[in-house]
């Protein structure tokens, strides 16, 4: 057992010294106590870390297939009416969403662009005092109202009952209402007059869309749209204007739910129109993402790319569709964050670095103070060399034994500097030199 002990014993790579051999200097304990206090930081910055998630990023293909596209807005157009201001969506599949009015909400707005009024969608409510009938009579007591759509009617039975009804039925065949006070229910309702009274207004919509999750775009844009020869219109010429102040600022703009740590490029990007009529077009790149939180939620969700381009026209030259238009394309690489700790083997792999790696730069640099010092105690101890004078030596037989006559301390000197038998030798060498 002892045997083992002693084998033990010399396998000990960290041999003890008698404290009696120890040297203390100002110089270690001030290094000592500065090494300390960079330990104590490093260490606490990696605990830090150690505490807190960190994100992982990868990217791989896009697989995902039949999803939809949740498209998240909140627009200001402080000069244009919401009287008068549709959404549209379209995608390259052929799908068509035109003036959407579900889950969407516009806030009228005063020119200080306080909120004057929020409503779903529309220009007001129906009065009737005796409209016009389908059948072409005036609405009489006791008689059901059903109001006529001017040819623009579905069914045969089909009823327009207000002017928004006659202008939605006129948007389904593709048709424009060039003269809202020609139509019995606009009259009625002041649908001209209506729009004048918001002049100057603003106009703040927001909501969310739904769409296929391919190619396409959205727009705001005045007028009601629809298509008419495989082209996309906006009947604008309801309103009797020749320009229209595109001026906006969007609030928000979002493909998906939010997840920690997105950036949205167009929050709170403002424009204003110089030009009596403009079109604005933002062409983004839907990148898809999905975010893993530490407690394992998933939020799927997108991040996006944009550029701008801005069209401007003349007044009573609309060479292109005055409104805001975004353009969106999905792009096939799909990225990943997932929040996770760091391993506990890592922080303690990275304590011990940090410990021993201190106390190695702290002893090399404490080695090189002290041995320093000491060098140049000894230097200062042993003192200058002085010069020798050979004429105040005294002669070779006082000073030196003869075997040192041509050597000096072992060092075999020149003829002319070997010593003489007096000092007038010793000036005679000199002056042969």
């Amino acid at each position: 057992m002892a045997g083992i002990l002693n084998k033990l014993r010399n396998l000990d790579a960290y041999p003890k010294i008698n404290e009696d051999f120890y040297s203390r200097t100002l110089s270690g304990g001030v290094i000592t106590l500065v090494s300390s206090v960079v330990m104590f930081l490093l260490f606490f910055s990696e605990l830090r870390l150690y505490l807190h998630t960190v994100t992982e990023t990868k990217l791989i293909v896009d697989t995902s297939r039949g999803e939809t596209l949740r498209i998240n807005f909140d627009v200001t157009f402080p000069a244009l009416a919401c009287s008068i201001l549709s959404v549209d969506a379209m995608d390259i599949s052929g799908e068509l969403h035109l003036d959407v009015k579900h889950d969407i909400i516009k806030r009228r707005l005063d020119s200080n662009g306080n909120i004057i009024e929020a409503r779903q969608d529309g220009i007001g409510a129906t009065k009737i005092e005796k409209p016009l009938q389908q059948h072409g009579g005036r609405l009489e007591h006791n008689e059901t109202y059903c109001g006529s759509c001017y040819g623009a009617q579905a069914e045969e039975h089909d009823c327009c009952n207000s002017c928004e009804d006659v202008r939605e039925a006129y948007r389904k065949k593709g048709w424009g209402v060039t003269n809202p006070d020609l139509i019995d229910q606009c009259k009625r309702e002041g649908f001209l007059q209506r729009v004048k009274d918001e002049e100057g207004e603003g106009c703040n919509i927001y909501g969310f869309l739904e769409v296929n999750k391919v190619a396409g775009n959205f727009h705001f844009a005045p007028g009601k749209s629809f298509h008419q020869g495989g082209v996309h219109v906006h009947d604008l010429l309801a309103f009797q204007k020749d320009s229209f102040n595109i001026s906006h600022k969007i609030n928000r703009l979002t493909y998906g739910d939010y997840f920690p740590g997105v950036v949205n490029p167009l929050d709170k990007v403002e424009w204003s129109q110089d030009t009596p009529n403009a079109m604005y077009q933002y062409f983004i790149k839907v990148v898809p993402t999905v975010y893993t939180d530490i407690r394992g939620h998933t939020i799927q969700s997108n991040q996006f790319s944009v550029t701008e381009h801005v069209k401007s026209s003349e007044a009573g030259q609309l060479q292109s569709l005055p409104g805001v238009f975004f353009f969106y394309d999905l792009s096939p690489i799909k990225v990943t964050f997932t929040e996770e700790h760091i391993s506990f083997l890592h922080f303690l792999t990275n304590v011990c670095a940090i410990v021993g790696g201190v106390f190695t730069v702290s002893g090399i640099i404490d080695a090189f103070i002290y041995h320093g010092q000491k060098a140049i105690k000894k230097k200062m101890e042993i003192g200058p060399t002085l010069p020798i004078n050979p004429c105040t030596l005294p002669t070779r037989s006082r000073l030196f034994p003869r075997r040192f006559q041509t050597s000096l301390f072992g060092i075999a000197l020149p003829r002319r500097f070997r010593f003489a038998s007096d000092s007038e030798s010793w000036i005679a060498a000199s002056k042969e030199i």
